[in-house]
């Protein structure tokens, strides 16, 4: 009898070990982003019922990012919560339905564009597909894009007259912007694709290198394309080739700043010109418009607004400005290039809100001279080849080869409301 109990309980003590060495792993993770806090999920998140949860993890395994959830004391929980796309695995994955999809939380709301069941905004005729609906997932937005552009199509033949306008107008080329131009030249409608910046979103503008999840997804013209862990560069390299290969002719650089009505139109305002169109499909995200400090010389063409290569700033003496994780890494990534000059400046006394590890790492940069922080001090002009600011001891001027503002970005919430388009606040619910 002997025999067989003593593996047994062999395997239940290594079961316990296991689970509690699981705990204390994600607690660490958890208590982290509370030190930051960095609790407050941007997009479709879950919400977990302590006394339905079994703690079997099936939600942890089905999640594709794989550290978004962890199991604590037995229980599941949301331990990173700024990294949550809204994959939602998570919820189909759990047996007894302890997990529910919400947007917001109970301290901080979410502004959600109020939509039909078409994608239709409060304003008829004008679409929206993707992250600004607060979705992050790149499948969802392609779907988006794919039915939005149907929609529209069938507003558009709904139009009387209308003389050279535009059967659409579609603002954005990352995922959901792509899917609908694909639409729109399958369907041979008259349309253009606009995007301030350049092709593939938000995913354009991460770091080089990151590894970007998603699933497969249906492209009109293209078909099915399935992916699942691929880097940003594999993920942009195929956008091109779709661009390529079905000959869509998107014009980037040209940033939309109004979208007015006449009578059955649209009057599509631009960095560039003017576009009357009998439809609109927003596929912009959620934070297109970096903020910006509005100092002297922050027009000149060596002022940034993120990272993506930090190689490319090998012996350049460079200034980011920020507190936050984007900041943090930026610097210390352009640290870590040989012959690198780097400086973080940001106005606070701390990097509270940023990550354990991001702190620690910027802090080891200082204490080997890699990177000279400037706490509580900021920006006053900037000049081709230097930087003034203001700190602790008075006003300093440092050579300069690039300055990197990592502030954030701008809601556009504003755009929205300017447009008509009713926004509703959503303090986690569905």
């Amino acid at each position: 009898m002997l025999i067989y109990v003593a593996p047994l309980v062999a395997i239940w003590f290594g079961w316990i070990w296991l689970g509690k060495h699981r705990s204390a792993r994600a607690r660490a993770v958890l208590e982290d982003n509370l030190q930051a806090g960095l609790m407050e999920p941007n997009s479709l998140h879950p919400v977990i019922d302590s006394a339905l949860c079994l703690g079997c993890a099936s939600c942890v395994r089905a999640c594709p990012e794989k550290s978004i959830l962890g199991i604590i004391d037995g229980k599941a929980m949301l331990i990173e919560p700024t990294m949550c796309v809204g994959h939602g695995a998570c919820a189909t994955a759990c047996p007894t339905h302890a997990i529910s999809l919400v947007f917001g939380t109970a301290t901080r709301g979410v502004d959600i564009p109020l939509l039909s069941p078409t994608f239709e905004t409060s304003v008829p005729g004008i679409f929206i597909a993707g992250e600004l609906g607060g979705m992050g997932l790149i499948k969802n937005a392609i779907e988006q894009g794919r039915q939005a552009i149907v929609h529209a199509a069938a507003h558009a033949r709904r139009v009387s007259g209308g003389g050279d306008a535009l059967d659409v107008v579609i603002v954005g080329c990352g995922p959901a912007g792509i899917a609908a131009s694909l639409g729109a030249k399958e369907a041979k409608l008259d349309f253009v694709t606009l995007d301030q910046s350049s092709l593939g979103g938000t995913v354009a503008h991460f770091p080089r290198g990151k590894v970007v999840m998603t699933a497969p997804a249906k492209l009109p013209i293209v078909g099915e394309v399935r992916f699942g862990e691929v880097s940003k560069e594999r993920l942009l390299a195929f956008w091109e080739k779709v661009i390529a290969e079905t000959g869509l002719q998107p014009r980037f650089e040209e940033q939309v700043s109004a979208i007015e009505r006449n009578g059955q139109l649209f009057e599509v305002v631009t960095s560039k010109g003017r576009y009357p169109a009998k439809a609109v499909i927003l596929a912009i995200g959620r934070r297109g418009t970096p903020r910006t400090l509005d100092v002297p010389g922050e027009e000149l063409e060596k002022v940034l607004y993120r990272l993506i290569d930090p190689e490319q700033f090998a012996g350049c003496k460079v200034l980011v400005v920020g507190g936050g994780d984007s900041a943090l890494e930026a610097a210390a990534q352009i640290a870590e290039q040989p012959g690198s000059q780097v400086t973080l400046s940001y106005r606070g006394k701390g990097f509270s809100r940023a990550k354990n590890k991001n702190r620690e790492r910027v802090i080891e940069l200082a204490r080997t001279n890699r990177i000279e922080v400037l706490l509580e001090s900021e920006i006053r002009a900037i000049e081709p080849d230097a930087v003034k600011l203001s700190t602790t001891i008075g006003e300093r001027q440092l050579a300069n080869d690039t300055v990197i503002i990592c502030a954030g970005g701008l809601l556009p919430t504003q755009f929205l409301h300017n447009i008509g388009i009713n926004v509703e606040t959503k303090y986690g619910v569905v």
